[in-house]
């Protein structure tokens, strides 16, 4: 019965995980429309969600330190709470990296966006598929679809490089696009941070599973 008890405990534990991932993944998308689109608006909406984030992650460390203090978990009951305690910071950092995309665009405003730098959006779009992705293979305890994600940050590393390419290129020709471009730069960053953290979730998915804690790219 203790034992069952325990389980369920654990249980309860991910599915808090998943609900503060799901708010990751609102904010973050919420940032990234603010960011394809201009609204400002919505950037400013981004502002007001992250408390909500910061505060399960707090309740869930709090529920993993219950579960440590008492019950002194072993094997993969241990893993799971150690990984938790390092996912729920990676996804808290998400939230983060989601704000301050929110704040740039409000930093730039009405002033039209240059389109030079074409892949900052598809930076996003893998960044938010890969952070569903780690999620998914979190809560299915999914070995290969966790090791996919991971994969996908070497295709955002990529972008991120043309990125910043592009951006000398435009500072060469147009010295007055440089305070623009270097705040596109920053949402650039921002979205690889994003997939990184990503593939932390990934790394230590893996680790709860099997023990094992290796880099995967």
């Amino acid at each position: 019965m203790v034992r069952e008890r325990f389980t369920q405990k654990i249980l309860d534990v991910k599915q808090k995980v998943l609900k503060m991932g799901a708010l990751v993944e609102n904010i973050i998308d919420t940032s990234v429309t603010a960011m394809k689109t201009q609204d400002l608006d919505l950037a400013r909406n981004v502002l007001k969600k992250d408390d909500e984030i910061d505060q399960l992650e707090l309740e869930i460390e709090k529920d993993c330190m219950m579960l440590l203090a008492l019950q002194q978990p072993l094997a993969k009951d241990l893993r799971t709470i150690a990984s938790v305690l390092k996912i729920i910071t990676d996804l808290e950092r998400m939230g983060d990296n989601a704000v301050n995309i929110a704040e740039v665009i409000l930093e730039i405003g009405e002033e039209p966006i240059l389109n030079s730098l074409k892949d900052i959006p598809r930076m996003a779009d893998i960044a938010q598929k890969m952070l569903k992705m780690s999620l998914d293979a979190f809560v299915n305890e999914d070995i290969a679809l966790a090791q996919k994600a991971a994969e996908r940050d070497e295709d955002v590393d990529r972008l991120y490089e043309t990125v910043i390419n592009d951006f000398l290129n435009i500072i060469t020709e147009k010295r007055e696009l440089t305070k623009q471009g270097t705040k596109l730069l920053f949402l650039g960053r921002y979205l690889e941070r994003i997939a990184d953290h990503s593939t932390n979730i990934c790394e230590r998915t893996i680790y709860m599973i099997t023990g094992e804690l290796k880099e995967i790219n």
